[in-house]
């Protein structure tokens, strides 16, 4: 297993190396009038005590847009590696300080998020299994599909328009409310968590329809089995069927997915947290890509390529770790 821990996290750091090679080429060829846009943007901020040529020779110097492709792709690197992103155009803060402050926020609503999905899509798609072709199914397969098929804009804007426009329990958008500032400290926190409700229910809605089709699917497999028939055959109790043998050969699958996911925890939600004007990371990250904060932009993709090559390792091990047939050579 160590080993191919090491392979494996050898072969992501040369896909990671080519994925930010492709993104830095992106960047380089943006028109150099947009640098020096930025440039005068930048001179022109309250506070700043550099001319725009100042500025534009730093730009240039910090990511390299003076030299060609490859040699500031290096120059780029080699700063990134140190952890040194540079300041945010956008922001007007070291980009990591920015991140800092905004990743806990997409944090708290992965996590409760995900813990929704497990508590809701696995115990429905085993119900919609177990009870195949009946109202329970026809009812999981709906509400999966609808899961699957509307945008987030859509049911963000149904949720709006029933819980803020019509009865009036939440507000429409934002992380706190007008009289934030007067309430203590236990105030507060229901506060921001009551500005949570709407962005956790619109991910939830649209993240349990996947995970439900596939947990059905994969019961329904798992109980058209021959070990189940033998089971049952045996005259074992349908609750010992289902929980005892049926579900845990079901977890297999279930928890690679799951696995995968995790790191998700921390890439945010971009669409939903924009929609909300909830201040996690994915928000941040649209205003800055918005405002041509390239700094930010590229720590964003990099960070994303980072967790996604995180979450197909953690699939891998997971699937080995959980399934004793499955042997890593």
């Amino acid at each position: 297993m160590l080993k191919f821990i090491i392979k494996r996290l050898l072969i992501s750091s040369v896909i990671l190396f080519f994925v930010m090679l492709v993104v830095y080429t992106l960047m380089h060829s943006l028109p150099t009038s947009y640098v020096e846009q930025m440039a005068r943007e930048l001179s022109t901020k309250p506070g700043s005590q550099k001319s725009a040529s100042q500025w534009l020779a730093e730009l240039n110097a910090q990511y390299g847009m003076d030299k060609g492709i490859l040699e500031g792709f290096f120059v780029w690197l080699k700063a990134a590696i140190r952890g040194e992103f540079g300041d945010s155009w956008y922001y007007s803060i070291p980009v990591l300080e920015q991140f800092n402050k905004v990743i806990w926020n997409s944090f708290y609503l992965g996590v409760a998020v995900f813990i929704l999905e497990i508590f809701i899509a696995i115990p429905l798609g085993v119900a919609a299994a177990r009870k195949q072709y009946s109202v329970t199914d026809y009812t999981v397969t709906v509400v999966a599909l609808v899961g699957i098929s509307l945008p987030t804009f859509f049911i963000a804007t149904v949720f709006k328009l029933i819980f803020s426009v019509k009865l009036g329990w939440f507000d429409i958008s934002g992380m706190r409310g007008r009289n934030y500032h007067n309430l203590n400290d236990v105030q507060k926190f229901f506060d921001v968590a009551k500005h949570y409700v709407l962005p956790i229910m619109t991910l939830t809605v649209i993240s349990i329809g996947g995970l439900m089709r596939y947990t059905r699917t994969n019961m329904l497999e798992v109980l058209n089995s021959d070990y189940i028939r033998t089971a049952r055959a045996k005259g074992l109790p349908e609750r010992k069927v289902i929980n005892h043998h049926a579900f845990r050969n079901t977890l297999i699958p279930l928890v690679t997915i799951l696995g995968g996911s995790l790191p998700g925890l921390f890439s945010g939600a971009l669409i939903t947290e924009t929609l909300f004007a909830l201040e996690g990371i994915g928000y941040t990250s649209y205003h800055a890509m918005v405002a041509g904060d390239i700094p930010f932009t590229m720590f964003y993709l990099s960070f994303m390529a980072i967790l996604t090559l995180l979450g197909n390792l953690m699939s891998d091990i997971l699937y080995a770790v959980v399934d004793p047939r499955v042997r890593i050579a």
